[in-house]
């Protein structure tokens, strides 16, 4: 596959894991050409999209298909998968993730940054108490704690 098929395909994929387009983004990986952790041309991952939008099922099919759970999305959109979750009070692919292994306590901005909880805490939209007892379910720790 040339490089331009597969930043083309690459972005399509990080556009139906935004959308939680689980179909769509089941059919781009069936090829097994598609990296799950090759962000799109402005940065983003596709875990990263979904997770960020709730979407749970497309979490679930981007982790399997090999997609790591703590990589940080760089670009227009920084950030870790469970960072943008937790910000969004999105619980249920807080736990997705949290099930297939992403730190609970991993602070985004290569460490420098926000961790889960207190996003949950504090959110972009937030608090979000359901998000945080999940959390703290995992073993996440106050910063500074």
């Amino acid at each position: 596959m040339t490089g331009r098929k597969r930043k083309k395909l690459t972005n399509r994929l990080v556009c139906a894991a935004m959308l939680g387009d689980t179909a769509t983004v089941r059919s781009l990986l069936r090829s097994g050409r598609l990296d799950p952790e090759l962000p799109d041309a402005d940065g983003t991952t596709a875990l990263y999209a979904a997770s960020v939008h709730g979407a749970a099922s497309t979490v679930r099919v981007l982790l399997r298909a090999g997609a790591r759970p703590d990589t940080e999305s760089r670009g227009l959109t920084d950030g870790t998968p469970l960072c943008g979750a937790a910000a969004w009070g999105h619980t249920a692919t807080v736990r997705e993730l949290l099930a297939h292994g992403a730190d609970p306590d991993l602070r985004e901005d290569d460490g420098t940054g926000m961790s889960p909880l207190r996003w949950a805490r504090q959110g972009a939209s937030g608090p979000h108490p359901e998000t945080v007892a999940a959390l703290v379910a995992a073993g996440a720790v106050e910063e500074g704690s």
